[in-house]
């Protein structure tokens, strides 16, 4: 039986980031994917005949500020990003004829909306709040790159200028986004605009530490948000083929099934296919799947406990993914400036409150809440000649309805509510319709592993950050008692999103342990 250095479960981005690093340095590299399609949330299906379309994550807005597509040269790997420029566009409400607020990757232009659509004052405040966000968010950046350890979250988040009031300094990122927000501008507008940005993090901007959600925004007037050609699942593809270029194999279509001991190393179970024998395993998979993956490993009661304490929340959102005969098209706006980035369609944060309170209690709202996203306006590969992708992504829906109806019966009514708030901003947007696949918080579990329907695997909420997240005890990437088990993905620090850092601090702790460098290493200087 042949004996691999490290499997990794999960073709995950994270999965697959680590997999590259890791056959980047030499060692033998197995990925184990149970679907029949690599890539996880970060995959392109064709739904229907020309379309590609995504089967999670669009946008992908923090990876680029990594540094990791460049690090792995995923460029040389097929990768492409265009920028999402403009990154933002907030309509007006629906019958109003109050010019729109753009967000562009010049700070300048963006300053020049927000004056024309909410006043002087707050285009000075934001510009304002990017001067000084742009160096939190780049510390946050910085944080999300390293273990969640107190020295390193420490030399991360805290400057020079933060060492006078270190307790002011904690007290900014612990504040709630909307305390930050009420706290500069004055246009509700703007600030529902921005909490919307800010809550596809997953929590509403009303909880305490969300404040860096929103302060994320600053970055996007650095590097925008990034459409990857070919679809989301360009990302996976470049990935996979830096990790079979260096040597590494990749299996799809058998999982994982169990994780046992052998020896001084590990054998990994998998479905309808060989057991894998490895000397480290990297779960790049859910927690709560890994847990499971590990049951004949660790007392039951320690892994009772954990699943206890580990909450992947009542659920956090659908999509709606449409074929259609034209892009979005909002009242008096040329499409090159709505098309291109996120469509915030929400004018009032009272409505994102009340959104989040009837799904946390188990129902569904009359009027969701909408992002829409038509990146074949940037990319026309992804539909044919004539024909547009759109997919409309809508916060909060639960898991688990309270009138207890399967989600079977329920998603094709709140579909058809989805797309009827956003032909209110649009109008004309359902008369274009010739395609429609619609994802339940259900699908998402069924299809791509996301427990709960949430795709940012854990909640993200205080206590299941930073050094708590997904637990305590798991906080460094590590399993206590199943010594060479790693935790990647989602899961772990720093979170959900497109971001990759998970993988390639994983990566780094097991190139360590087999005394290799993850690091590249320079070429040889000619003598």
């Amino acid at each position: 039986m042949p004996h691999h250095d490290v499997v990794v479960i999960g073709s995950g981005h994270n999965g697959l980031t680590c997999a590259a690093y890791l056959a980047r340095a030499g060692l033998d590299v197995h990925v184990v994917e149970k679907d029949t399609v690599i890539g996880g949330a970060t995959s392109t299906v064709e739904r229907y005949p020309g379309h590609r379309t995504d089967r999670g994550s669009s946008a992908h807005l923090m990876i680029r500020h990594t540094g990791i597509p460049e690090e792995l040269d995923l460029a040389s790997h097929g990768l492409r990003y265009v920028d999402c420029d403009p990154w933002g566009f907030a309509p007006a409400p629906p019958g109003s004829d109050e010019p729109p607020i753009v967000f562009h990757r010049d700070l300048d232009a963006t300053c020049r909306s927000i004056s024309e659509a909410c006043g002087p004052a707050d285009a000075e405040a934001y510009r304002a709040f990017v001067s000084r966000w742009g160096v939190l968010a780049g510390r946050m950046m910085r944080g999300f790159s390293v273990r969640p350890t107190a020295a390193g979250l420490g030399f991360a988040f805290l400057g020079a200028d933060d060492l006078h009031d270190p307790f002011g300094a904690v007290q900014t990122f612990l504040s709630s986004g909307d305390a930050l927000l009420d706290s500069l501008f004055d246009s509700e507008r703007l600030k529902a605009a921005l909490s919307w940005f800010g809550a596809q993090s997953g929590p509403p901007m009303s909880h305490p530490a969300t404040a860096p959600m929103i302060g994320f925004a600053a970055l996007m007037h650095t590097i925008p948000p990034g459409r990857a050609i070919g679809g989301s699942g360009a990302l996976a593809d470049a990935l996979a083929s830096v990790v079979r270029g260096h040597g590494g194999t990749i299996t799809a279509g058998a999982g994982a099934t169990a994780i046992a001991r052998s020896g001084r190393g590990w054998r990994v179970h998998t479905a309808g296919g060989p057991s894998l024998s490895c000397s480290a395993v990297v779960a790049a998979c859910h927690v709560h799947t890994t847990l499971d993956l590990l049951s004949g490993v660790l007392p039951a009661p320690t892994v009772d406990r954990w699943r206890r304490r580990i909450r992947p929340g009542f659920g956090l959102g659908m999509v709606v993914r449409l074929g259609t005969t034209d892009l979005p098209r909002y009242p008096d706006v040329p499409t090159r400036v709505s098309s291109h980035g996120l469509q915030l369609l929400v004018t009032d944060r009272r409505h994102l409150d009340r959104r989040y309170g009837v799904a946390a209690a188990g129902g569904l709202d009359a009027d969701p809440a909408v992002l829409a996203m038509s990146f074949s306006s940037l990319d026309p590969s992804l539909a044919p000649a004539g024909r547009h992708e759109l997919t409309l992504w809508s916060q909060w829906h639960p898991r688990n309805l309270a009138d207890g109806r399967p989600w079977s019966d329920a998603g094709a009514a709140e579909a058809d509510r989805i797309i009827a708030a956003a032909d209110r901003f649009a109008p004309g947007l359902a008369g274009s319709i010739v395609h429609r696949h619609v994802q339940t918080p259900e699908d998402l579990e069924t299809e791509l592993g996301l427990i709960g329907g949430n795709v940012m695997h854990v909640e993200m909420s205080l206590d299941q950050m930073l050094p708590m997240r997904p637990h305590p005890d798991l906080r460094g990437h590590t399993v206590p008692g199943a010594d060479g088990i790693f935790l990647a993905g989602a899961s772990t620090h720093p979170g959900g999103g497109v971001i990759g850092t998970s993988g390639r601090t994983v990566a780094r702790l097991v190139g360590r342990r087999f005394g290799t460098s993850t690091r590249r290493r320079r070429p040889a200087r000619a003598e």
